[in-house]
């Protein structure tokens, strides 16, 4: 079924064909004049230029075909020949019963894809820290729009778990404790069941050994030679390397668990390093590797090039391999098991070149065919209330727990006092996600913000508690009804103005989804949300629902509530916001 809109556009279409002219598409726009119609038709200038006639002599034809009908309680033409429509009350009523019998009509999806999604990025034996939120949130809200579309949808963390960060570690802990079993190369035994380090010991050994090679030379050649041990498959090391991810990935899920960040795929740079041989013997194969100064190098640049566009660095000189490298044997395995139609990738704008090198690798070799696409979906960064990098008093790099642990301290405080603990704990933890949530989702995507706990965790304005604050309330008057046993089965009566606005909002749903999915962005849906949600706090402020005399309009205020309600629940659950019983 399609949505309301869609229908009518189809409608609109079929009269104009019927006029004689041919059209590829209907689109109708929310009107910019609303005392003149509900929704816009601006298509008769294309018309008028692609047939040669005057728009509004076309515009009037399909108005007076329109009007044989008598389908719309008003039509007319304005300035050069937009259409504008007015629709019926009994069109808008079925449309209200017609959600409440079905909160899904939006979301139809006749043409399904296969998304593979890489948006994760943590990189293991270290903390995750604000840097990783709008990764994770945009990606597991996209993810989560692109499945309530009908598309199938596989998300991998994708941890850095194979370069030199991995290898300044196992240095450092060689360093403390270098009777360990797995930097012994005659070590026979079995390797100890336990891991040597915890994960608070990692958080403390990386900053450390990081630190260590930026100032020793020789630190740091030592940690590129375990490195290499590592990626050559030392047994001892391989035996610590599982221990660290052990411990590591347990802490990391733990965080994203917090957030409502899912993957279906925990796979990392060792995952794709494992195709490495196999896409190599390919790439000879197509004689496309070429040697530079000691590197093997895939060259990407096309004659039409604006900008300067490195070669992919396929194999250092030293015989390893690049990140670069690792990305597209990535690109290999996840086409090879999963044939997705698109591979999306989320990661900071500053990495656009990294996956346009990789792109245009993938697609000169034909890794991918032309009807694959590979997305790179940029964002802005996250600051501080004073513009800068979020830091703590000590002026490092904010954990990602400790932003959360920030907004619950804000949200704590709005909380009822008659919620206790551990009651209160949860809730406050609840509040917290989806102020940070909502507040990184509101901005497109590519546009810096600076977050502020305190604004963001308001119960007033354009936040994710406001929003929750709202939808339990609907909830809540609902739930009264049914205690009073109050029946309401069907929407019969647009009351005033202010029902049919959120009736005319509610059309406008569909093409905000696709919208937000094309743009690959959820700004339209926050403020579609908050716009949704004042339209029935308006509603709800000025009538007396539950002590309505007049029964045939407390019902269908109480239909209005419900199909508001649900649709909050959709949308705060793509954007992986929970909604707490109360607060």
């Amino acid at each position: 079924m399609s949505s309301f809109i869609e229908t009518e556009q189809a409608y609109i279409k079929d009269i104009i064909k019927q006029c004689g002219y041919d059209i590829d598409e209907v689109v109708l726009n929310v009107s910019s004049r609303p005392e003149l119609g509900d929704y816009q038709f601006n298509g008769a200038m294309a018309l008028a230029k692609k047939y040669g006639k005057n728009p509004q002599i076309i515009a009037n034809e399909i108005v007076e075909k329109i009007k044989v009908t008598n389908r719309y309680e008003n039509i007319n033409i304005a300035g050069a020949g937009f259409i504008n429509i007015t629709f019926s009350k009994s069109s808008l009523i079925k449309h209200v019963n017609d959600l409440n019998n079905n909160i899904n009509l939006n979301y139809e999806n006749n043409e399904p894809k296969t998304i593979f999604m890489d948006y994760g990025g943590a990189n293991v034996a270290k903390a995750l820290h604000v840097g990783h939120l709008r990764s994770a949130n945009i990606g597991e809200a996209l993810k989560r729009l692109a499945q309530s579309l009908g598309h199938k949808v596989v998300a991998d963390a994708h941890l850095g778990d194979w370069g030199r960060p991995i290898g300044l570690v196992m240095l450092e802990i060689q360093k403390r404790y270098p009777s360990l079993p797995y930097f012994n190369p005659n070590f026979e035994g079995e390797y100890p069941n336990d891991a040597p380090v915890t994960n608070k010991d990692l958080m403390e050994i990386y900053p450390i050994a990081s630190a260590k090679a930026k100032e020793d030379e020789l630190y740091m050649e030592q940690a590129r030679i375990m490195t290499a041990k590592l990626q050559d498959k030392d047994k001892g090391l391989m035996a610590l390397w599982n221990h660290i991810m052990s411990v590591s990935k347990t802490d990391i899920k733990r965080v994203y668990d917090r957030l409502n960040t899912t993957f279906e795929v925990w796979e990392g740079e060792s995952d794709n390093y494992q195709y490495v041989a196999e896409m190599t013997s390919y790439l000879e194969s197509k004689h496309i590797i070429e040697d530079s100064e000691g590197a093997r190098i895939i060259n990407v640049k096309e004659p039409e090039d604006d900008h300067e566009i490195p070669p992919l660095l396929l194999f250092k000189s030293n015989g390893s391999v690049s990140y670069e490298t690792t990305d597209l044997a990535g690109i290999w395995e996840r086409l090879k098991i999963w044939h997705p139609d698109e591979i999306w990738y989320l990661a900071d704008a500053r990495q656009s070149l990294h996956f346009e090198q990789v792109f245009r690798a993938a697609k000169k070799t034909q890794i991918v065919k032309d009807n694959t696409e590979l997305k790179f979906i940029p964002f802005g960064t996250m600051n501080g209330q004073d513009g800068k990098p979020f830091k703590t008093r000590d002026g490092s790099v904010m954990t990602l727990e400790a932003l959360l642990d920030l907004a619950q301290t804000e949200c704590e405080k709005k909380i009822l006092p008659s919620i206790t603990n551990p009651e209160r704990t949860k809730v406050a933890n609840i509040l917290a996600v989806a102020a940070v949530k909502y507040a990184d989702l509101i901005p497109y995507r590519l546009t810096d913000y600076n977050f502020d706990p305190v604004k963001f965790s308001d119960l007033q304005g354009k936040t994710g508690p406001y929003l929750l604050y709202s939808t339990i309330r609907m909830r809540s008057l609902l739930k009264k009804a049914q205690e009073a046993k109050i029946s309401f089965k069907e929407y019969t009566t647009i009351n005033n103005k202010t029902d049919r606005d959120i009736i005319i909002y509610l059309l406008n749903l569909r093409s905000v989804l696709l919208k937000s999915f094309n743009a690959k962005s959820l700004n339209d849906i926050t403020e579609y949300l908050y716009k949704i949600t004042n339209l029935y706090n308006n509603l709800y402020a000025n009538n007396h629902i539950l002590t309505e005399e007049n029964k045939s309009l407390q019902e269908s205020w109480l239909i209005l509530t419900k199909v508001i309600y649900d649709n909050n629940l959709k949308l705060l659950n793509i954007l992986g916001i929970e909604v707490p019983e109360r607060m």
